[in-house]
C-alpha cells in the first residue's frame, strides 16, 4: 500500500465560509502536522480525513475506497481520533475509560492487557484505577492517549487523527508523549496526523507540514528550513532559525509583522 488518503479538491462549507479545496495524499507511516492561525480549518480539515464531516464536493479514497463506503465500525478498526476536548460523562475509571477504545470487538481476550499497555505507553499507567473525574487536565489527556494507542493497538496501516494533543501539558511530558506516538506509530506503520501550535515540535516531530490559512491550503513542505518562509507569511511573523548539522533547524519568533501595518 502506497497511499493511505488521497484528497483531491475536498471542499465543505460551514455557516457560509467556504474551506478548502484540499488536495494531498497521505502515506502509510507518514507523519504530518497541520499548521495555521486560529480559525483557519484546520480541525474542519481533520473533521474531513476522520468521515465524521461529509465533503459538498471533491473526492477522498482511505486505503484506496472512498471514505462514505466504510462502516462505521470498520472504520473504527482502521482511523482514531483524539479531538482538542473530550469530556466523559459518567464517572468512570481511567481503565474503562481506555477499554472504550475496543467496546466493538466481540469476545476481545486481549482487552485487559492492552489497556495496560497503552496506558504504560502514554505515561499513565499508575492512574488506571483512578476516577477519570478526579484526574487533571494533563492526566485526561494521557488517557485518552492510550484510548488512542488502545483502540490500533493490533491494527497496522492506520490513521492517527489528533487534534493539539499537547496543550495540557508540561513540556517534559510533551516530548515524552510525542516519541511514545512515534513509537507506537512506527511499530505498527500507521501514519499521523495532528493539528499543532508548536512549529519546533512541528519540525522536529514530524515529516511534513500542510498549512492551512482562511480556509485554504497553503502550503504542503517536508520539514525543514525550505518550510521557513512560508511559515513566517502563515503566522504573519518574522522567524529566525538556528541550524544544525543533521537535524531540522531551531525556529524563533522575532516580531509580529501585523503590527508593521497597523
Amino acid at each position: 500500500m502506497t497511499t493511505l488518503c488521497h484528497l483531491q479538491d475536498l471542499q465543505v462549507t460551514l455557516g457560509g465560509k467556504a474551506f478548502g479545496p484540499f488536495s494531498f495524499t497521505i502515506a502509510p507511516g507518514e507523519r504530518v502536522a497541520i499548521l495555521g492561525p486560529s480559525g483557519a480549518g484546520k480541525t474542519t480539515l481533520l473533521r474531513l480525513l476522520s468521515g465524521d464531516l461529509r465533503p459538498h464536493s471533491g473526492s477522498y479514497a482511505f486505503r484506496r475506497a472512498p471514505i462514505q463506503t466504510w462502516s462505521l465500525y470498520t472504520l473504527s478498526r482502521k482511523r482514531v481520533v483524539l479531538p482538542q476536548s473530550s469530556e466523559v460523562a459518567f464517572g468512570l475509571m481511567a481503565h474503562l475509560v481506555i477499554g472504550l477504545a475496543r467496546i466493538a470487538i466481540e469476545g476481545d481476550a486481549k482487552r485487559d492487557a492492552i489497556v495496560r499497555d497503552a496506558a504504560r505507553l502514554s505515561s499513565c499507567e499508575h492512574l488506571l484505577n483512578r476516577g477519570f473525574n478526579t484526574l487533571s487536565g494533563g492526566e485526561k489527556a494521557r488517557v485518552h492517549l492510550a484510548r488512542v494507542f488502545a483502540q490500533l493497538w493490533d491494527e497496522r496501516n492506520g490513521l492517527i487523527l489528533v487534534d493539539e494533543p499537547l496543550a495540557s501539558l508540561d513540556p517534559g511530558l510533551q516530548i515524552e508523549l510525542l516519541e511514545s506516538m512515534r513509537r507506537y506509530a512506527e511499530d505498527r506503520n500507521h501514519a499521523i496526523v495532528a493539528i499543532l501550535h508548536d512549529i519546533n515540535q512541528s519540525m522536529h516531530h514530524f515529516d511534513r507540514l500542510i498549512l492551512v490559512k482562511d480556509g485554504n491550503m497553503v502550503g504542503d513542505h517536508a520539514s525543514g528550513k525550505a518550510a521557513i518562509p512560508d511559515l513566517a507569511d502563515l503566522y504573519q511573523i518574522e522567524l529566525e532559525a538556528i541550524e544544525r548539522v543533521g537535524l531540522p533547524p531551531w525556529v524563533f519568533p522575532r516580531a509580529s509583522l501585523r503590527l508593521n501595518t497597523l
